[in-house]
């Protein structure tokens, strides 16, 4: 057992038994980080904050049992991946049926044997890794190596939604190779794809931090997603997109702003708020993109996007 590829996960239990919990904290402490919930509130809030590797999750509890919380994970696109095993006193084969039915992949009964506890959390981390291993292969652009579009819009929702709940600015950038189909027309579609390459290389090179997100949402368009960014970081980072591509000193004799490959840009921030979806965000970013390249291309056109106040209930 490799113990210290075992320490980077996380995992969380959620009972209303202090007993049991420091026990299952005992028992699973030298393998993993274990967080602690003695109700579902507490329980659902730490899943959302911390993406645990696995939920242990007792049923049996005052207010929302752990029924209903098993819901309220399944529901929520954050935390919906999340393995959820269910550990209770309750062995009978419909309890079992009713946890598995509502996304649950095992339960562990009471009393609790360490050596098969530790065993089954050790499994259920390793095939989650094994799952999200073929889930980042697969939203992986064959092209240029980055994130594909699909990727980018489950990244899109998950960070939206985390910025509603910490009341923080995000910043999308949609950018588009300009006059890329002359390009191909003159030099080849081989030729075309390794500018693609090249670009999407510096791209991300350009985007500093790990929490930024570049993928090639389609063509010659990309886009950069910005959590935790307003308007005026995210128009330094657009600079730098524009300043990086411009370095590369790809020949573009076709192109109608000047003789190298250049990019526009549509840049929109925003504030979230609950009652707005993100693909505002994205049609306000595809908007200022319109507007770049009808302005002569080779610049970045930047808005906010206005949240209306919420409507009273």
């Amino acid at each position: 057992m490799n113990i210290v590829a075992q320490q980077s996960s996380t995992v969380l239990v959620v009972d209303d038994t202090a007993n049991t919990l420091e026990l299952i904290k005992t028992m699973l402490g030298g393998e993993h980080r274990v967080l602690t919930a003695s109700e579902a509130g507490t329980g659902m809030k730490i899943a959302l904050q911390e993406e645990p590797d696995l939920i242990l999750l007792d049923i049996r509890m005052p207010g929302v049992d752990g029924y209903q919380l098993c819901r309220q994970l399944k529901a929520d696109p954050i935390t919906r991946e999340i393995p959820v095993v269910f550990v209770t006193a309750m062995d009978e084969e419909r309890e079992e049926a009713k946890g598995l039915e509502l996304g649950a992949i095992d339960y562990i009964t009471k009393p609790l044997s360490p050596p098969i506890l530790r065993a089954r959390v050790r499994n259920h981390i390793d095939l989650k890794r094994q799952r999200d291993q073929l889930r980042r292969l697969s939203a992986v652009d064959g092209l240029t190596g980055l994130a594909n579009r699909r990727a980018f819009g489950e990244a899109l929702e998950k960070e939206w939604r985390s910025a509603v709940r910490r009341n923080t600015p995000i910043s999308l950038l949609m950018t588009d190779v300009d006059d890329f189909k002359q390009f191909n027309d003159a030099y080849g579609h081989l030729a075309g794809d390794e500018a693609l390459r090249r670009v999407a290389k510096a791209l991300a090179g350009a985007a500093l931090r790990p929490a930024d997100l570049v993928a090639r949402y389609g063509g010659e368009e990309f886009v950069i997603l910005l959590p935790d960014t307003g308007a005026n970081e995210a128009a330094l980072v657009a600079d730098r997109l524009l300043l990086a591509v411009r370095r590369l000193a790809i020949p573009h004799e076709h192109s109608r702003g000047w003789q190298f490959i250049s990019l526009s840009v549509g840049l929109a921030s925003a504030r979230p708020a609950r009652h707005v979806g993100a693909n505002e965000l994205l049609d306000l970013s595809d908007r200022m993109l319109y507007q770049a390249k009808n302005s002569g291309r080779n610049r970045v056109v930047t808005a906010n996007l206005e949240i209306p106040e919420e409507p009273a209930a």
